[in-house]
């Protein structure tokens, strides 16, 4: 089998630069509008919420105000308990509202959150009003399915246990590839989602 030509690596390049340049185009215009707005800071709080609940470093307890760090917390910040997970080193307490801090957690939340909250803002606009992104109506339904189907990734191992299923090693190692699974695809609707902007 022969190598690609560098006249055919040379034509590929331009095709990605557009493809990254209709993306942008399709998430700027969606954000240009307040549905838009709205559907990425809704979906994204409420997403990022659910998945720091999911990790039990979110929830309630007993009212009272407290702010504690643990030694070394350089160290403990780094030091992985799971997969994609790793040490909390504070604890945040502001009335029933108890936070565990893992800033390396919040960080990957947010990440995630953000880019749930894009997919499903494009997704609003390319619904309602697709010329705002210079997309067909079809874009919509296809762009919101990973933010729907990224809230397993977080909190997979936690369900089981909640519904009694007894998880077998091979099925808790799946979990382990659903996040960076979540993430590429997520990445990936998005270049799909400039791949349908009409461009002059």
């Amino acid at each position: 089998m022969s190598a690609d030509s560098p006249t055919d690596r040379v034509g590929v390049a331009p095709s990605i630069q557009r493809l990254v340049r209709n993306t942008v185009v399709a998430v700027s215009g969606a954000l240009s509008r307040r549905d838009g707005q709205a559907s990425l800071g809704v979906s994204g709080l409420a997403y990022y919420l659910l998945y720091l609940a999911g990790l039990g470093h979110l929830g309630f307890g007993p009212a009272g105000y407290e702010v504690s760090v643990v030694s070394n917390p350089l160290i403990h910040a780094f030091r992985q308990v799971g997969p994609f997970q790793w040490e909390p080193i504070a604890l945040v307490v502001v009335g029933q509202v108890e936070l565990l801090v893992a800033p390396l957690n919040m960080l990957l939340g947010a990440v995630l959150a953000s880019l749930v909250g894009l997919n499903l803002a494009v997704s609003v606009v390319a619904w309602r009003g697709p010329a705002a992104c210079r997309l067909g109506p079809g874009a919509g339904a296809v762009s919101g399915l990973p933010g729907l189907l990224s809230g397993v990734a977080c909190c997979g191992p936690t369900i089981l246990l909640v519904v009694g299923v007894q998880a077998s090693a091979g099925l808790l190692s799946l979990f382990q590839w659903l996040l960076p699974l979540t993430v590429v695809t997520l990445f990936g609707t998005l270049l799909w989602v400039g791949s349908r902007v009409e461009t002059p």
